[in-house]
């Protein structure tokens, strides 16, 4: 009968509205996961730039809409009801297969195969697990004057589905779970909604091969290195020794060496953008005395140790927003800070609000995330706030990298500018020439920087850098914009890594 039917979707085939509806949520919820997840997988070896952000959020989105597209263009042409587990099983072991092949093909050494694994691994599981809303829609339609309503009900459940499988990753699994076991949790997760999905609707089932798949991703993804020590909320982190320094050791976030540490000499600065940070601040203030010093960004607490240590009784704070970092921080220094350390888990920015006026001799910029400066820790606003924390003859240095023309280090030299009175700008000859890129250190104060000073101190470190200032530093950094709160194309100004 004509009442029994529409579009070829009969009630002995439909699916009862919680099933259809737990279905849809849990399909909608995946997505989200997966592009979460991905974020941090691809981290490593992307960095976690707002190019890497709109590459992911752009694919996800391609492949909800594919998805729904095609899920429902199929469920038109066959009957729907077969179509559910294949959906959810493929799906699961393509999600489960994720960090055994994005790993992989990163261990090859070929961009352009990491490039089409991480599409693939977007894609693939987000166009089939968006097909399952249209599919599901399909089934519960068994009469056009309800139509509105299924439509409108389920595609309200898909939006929360995905809203709470957002805010169940970033709050609650990538906190506490590995990025390779929640992506072969999911996988597990959608392979058994298939398994039970096909038993209901007594159907033939195929998934022993994908159960079979899943278990393999599962050894895969165990045995296929990370190339992390830990995951942490923000990075993929690992401490590695050096070979040349029994002492010596290298905190790595996302594959980027961060931080040089000698567990048993403060005073050891191997990386010359630190030695050059510590060569500023001891031309800033005489030698040996104590300093009241905040940090943005912790890394390995280099520069903290080293105060300790060189300047008895200097008060150091430190805001962290990764407390991964922190603890890795303490487990390298035994447990316990140096004396006069304290380190806080918390958004540098909203750190700079809470500075009391006047308060600081001296506050390092050492904030990253992948190679760029946090754009909210480079606006005029940002640095009002810590002009305001220094005393009159207070210092802020930062570390800035970035490659020719050096667009990014104009523009934040032009910004220091707008609040500072003296900036100078300390880099090897090569970087500051535009010929090579790396690191490039800002001082600001608004008392006259002893560049003579500085100098000698670049000579006492074996550091072959030099200084910018004045007017040749203004017309080095003219026409570059200014950066606020409410324009910092901090990305866009930087040119990408390595290039």
């Amino acid at each position: 009968m004509a009442g029994d039917r529409t579009g070829g979707a009969t009630r002995e085939h439909g699916l009862s509205s919680w099933v259809a509806a737990a279905l849809v949520f849990g399909s909608s919820a995946a997505v989200l996961v997966v592009e979460l997840v991905a974020l941090r997988l691809l981290a490593p070896h992307y960095g976690l730039t707002l190019e890497t952000n709109t590459l992911v959020i752009g694919l996800a989105l391609t492949a909800i809409a594919a998805g729904t597209w095609a899920g429902g263009w199929t469920a038109d042409r066959v009957p729907p009801r077969p179509l559910l587990g294949p959906l959810l099983g493929i799906s699961g072991a393509a999600v489960a297969l994720t960090p055994t092949v994005v790993r992989g093909a990163a261990a090859s050494g070929d961009p352009g195969f990491l490039l089409l694994a991480a599409t693939l691994s977007i894609l693939v599981p987000g166009v089939l697990l968006s097909a399952v809303s249209p599919v599901v829609i399909k089934l519960r339609l068994t009469s056009l004057a309800e139509t509105g309503t299924v439509v409108g009900h389920l595609s309200g459940l898909g939006t929360v589905g995905a809203i709470v499988g957002t805010v169940v990753t970033g709050f609650v699994l990538v906190s506490r779970v590995p990025v390779s076991g929640i992506l072969v949790g999911l996988g597990v997760a959608l392979l058994v909604t298939s398994v039970l999905v096909q038993v209901a609707g007594r159907r033939g089932r195929g998934d022993a091969v994908l159960g079979l798949v899943v278990a393999l991703a599962g050894l895969g993804a165990a045995a296929t290195p990370s190339g992390c020590d830990v995951e942490t909320t923000y990075h993929c982190l690992a401490v590695t020794a050096d070979p040349e320094r029994p002492d010596g050791r290298v905190l790595v976030l996302d594959g980027l060496r961060h931080s040089y540490v000698d567990l048993e000499d403060p005073t050891h600065l191997d990386f010359a953008y630190v030695r050059a940070m510590a060569a500023a601040v001891d031309a800033a203030r005489p030698a040996g005395e104590p300093l009241v010093a905040h940090h943005l960004g912790a890394g390995g607490l280099t520069l903290p140790r080293y105060l300790a240590a060189t300047r008895p009784g200097t008060v150091s704070t430190v805001s962290e927003i990764d407390a991964g970092v922190v603890e890795a921080d303490l487990d390298l220094l035994g447990g316990s800070l140096p004396d006069g350390v304290e380190v806080a888990v918390e958004d540098g920015r909203l750190a700079i609000d809470d500075l009391a006026p006047g308060s600081l001799d001296l506050v390092v910029g050492d904030a990253f995330g992948g190679v760029s400066v946090p754009w909210h820790l480079a606006t005029r606003e940002a640095l009002t706030g810590i002009g305001r924390s220094l005393s009159e003859d207070g210092v802020y240095v930062a570390n800035v990298i970035d490659h020719g023309p050096l667009d990014f280090a104009r523009a934040y030299v032009r910004t220091s500018a707008e609040v500072f009175d003296e900036v100078a700008l300390l880099a090897a000859p090569d970087v500051l020439a535009g010929e090579d890129g790396g690191n490039l250190v800002l001082v600001a104060s608004a008392a006259p920087v002893d560049l003579d000073a500085v100098a000698a101190g670049f000579a006492e470190r074996d550091l072959d850098w030099s200084a910018m200032s004045g007017e040749e530093l203004t017309a080095w950094a003219a026409g570059a914009p200014v950066l606020t709160d409410d324009h910092a194309p901090v990305d866009q100004l930087l040119t990408p890594y390595g290039r």
